[in-house]
């Protein structure tokens, strides 16, 4: 049986993943015929011929779109990083030609990124209807729902039979590829519902359409910001989410993977802002602008690090008398910060996902105040262990005395791993409570506050056992 099991393990781990990149580039240098290696192209999915392009020379890859054709390139170039680098090899009229054939999501992300001159210059050659749609994206804030939705979608008219549905489906399918959803609009054009492709499909030509669609399907509107919208946008595993003018006019739809990008995006902004920061920072960001964004907080963090300065200043006379006692205070204060950021990556990602009600928060912060002292209980009998026994054999302190400084240390560091899980809690709950931005506010505040709750537990403790009951100073 064991034999069996390696030998399934050792074939497992020889399973490769075929490298598309080599294929294509050895495919690409061959000397085989022309429409061979059009039909060869057809077999590879966008994003592998987008992974090759950078590893081509600029006439390679001049050759190789002319080989897939205005489409696939439009296509590829949906999956490049930085496609306007791309763009730019390119005559102004081809590009033009390639742009337009985008989603107007995806043409927008690729404009943006060109000069205002280039811009201009492919915007009028492309035709009415996709400057129309480009104009409306770019019409929006960056933090609005419109500013991320595609008109990549089919919609029918109320009232229609399953056979016009059908032919009309035919008809714009041509142009818009998001089959998996038709919208179905009133005659005003206003958004009524929804019918999926397969229900369409399956129908009987003589049953009613309005039986089939969707009358309660969930929907955005184009003005609201994707901070609002992101946990109801994740609520429904649909493939695309309608985007509705104030009018509830269908301009729109927001598809999964434009929210795979909105949920990366809101983590990534998170993450920045629980270092304090306002907005992620890039290779190229000048230094100046990456200075300012930290700055303001580092001189923040600075007047709260005084406090603590003048705090832990208050306790010189304990360490004047026992200043083997400072050696030991990272280790306070290290965990102290480390069970405080648990708690509030914790906080932080359930107030991101759900509301919450007063009953529920008070759980939470009991509960997180249960777990720092929990561990602070393993965490703080392990420190009277191996901290008593360095201070005895490194230190060469007498055994009573080592385990009586070491006991401190433990229970300093119980008393503030317990408080730290409270406020790792309670200061981003305060916050969001007052509608600030929990993120923004609570991790550089953490921080100081973490040392100053390990200063105050370690050095008060000290002071009160070992000097003044136990007379050790």
């Amino acid at each position: 049986m064991d034999d069996e099991k390696e030998r399934l393990e050792l074939e497992t781990e020889r399973v490769e993943h075929p490298d598309y990149a080599e294929e294509l580039i050895n495919m690409l240098k061959s000397d085989i015929d022309i429409l061979e290696k059009k039909e060869r192209l057809q077999d590879y999915h966008a994003n592998d011929i987008a992974d090759v392009l950078p590893l081509l020379t600029r006439e390679q890859r001049m050759r190789l779109y002319r080989l897939i054709g205005e489409d696939m390139v439009s296509e590829v170039f949906t999956y490049l990083e930085d496609p306007a680098e791309y763009i730019r090899e390119l005559d102004i009229e081809k590009a033009a030609d390639i742009v337009e054939n985008m989603d107007a999501d995806d043409a927008v992300d690729v404009l943006e990124d060109l000069d205002k001159e280039q811009q201009d210059a492919i915007l009028q050659r492309m035709d009415e209807d996709s400057r129309r749609d480009i104009n409306l994206i770019k019409s929006y804030d960056e933090d609005q729902i419109g500013s991320r939705m595609t008109t990549n979608y089919i919609a029918i008219t109320r009232g229609f039979s399953v056979k016009q549905a059908m032919r009309s489906l035919v008809r714009q399918a041509a142009e818009n590829d998001n089959l998996q959803t038709i919208y179905v609009l009133n005659r005003d054009k206003t958004f009524y519902g929804a019918i999926s492709l397969q229900d369409l499909i399956i129908a009987r030509d003589t049953a009613n359409l309005d039986d089939l669609v969707v009358t309660s399907y969930p929907f955005v509107y184009d003005y609201e910001t994707v901070t609002e919208c992101i946990e109801e946008l994740k609520d429904y595993s649909e493939d695309s989410i309608p985007v509705l003018s104030r009018d509830r006019i269908l301009l729109g739809v927001i598809t999964s993977t434009d929210l795979i990008e909105v949920v990366d995006e809101e983590m990534g902004e998170d993450y920045v802002r629980l270092a304090g920061l306002t907005a992620e920072e890039d290779l190229n960001e000048p230094l100046a602008q990456s200075m300012k964004k930290r700055l303001s907080w580092l001189l923040i963090l600075m007047v709260l690090g005084l406090v603590v300065s003048s705090v832990i200043s208050l306790f010189e006379p304990v360490m004047s008398s026992m200043t083997i006692l400072v050696a030991f205070q990272s280790l306070v204060l290290a965990m102290a910060g480390n069970c405080g950021t648990q708690s509030l990556a914790v906080t932080i990602r359930i107030l991101a996902e759900e509301e919450m009600t007063a009953a529920q928060r008070v759980k939470l912060i009991m509960k997180e105040g249960m777990v720092g002292l929990g561990n602070g209980l393993v965490i703080g009998i392990m420190a009277f262990i191996f901290c008593g026994l360095y201070i005895c054999f490194g230190k060469h302190m007498p055994w009573a005395t080592s385990f009586q400084i070491s006991g401190c240390i433990g229970a300093a560091m119980m008393l503030a791993m317990f408080i730290s899980g409270i406020g790792g809690t309670a200061i981003p709950m305060f916050f969001n409570g007052i509608h600030v931005d929990p993120a923004v506010a609570s991790g550089p505040l953490i921080t100081t506050v973490n040392d100053l709750v390990a200063v105050v537990s370690y050095y008060g403790l000290a002071w009160l056992f070992l000097i003044r009951l136990m007379h050790l100073g």
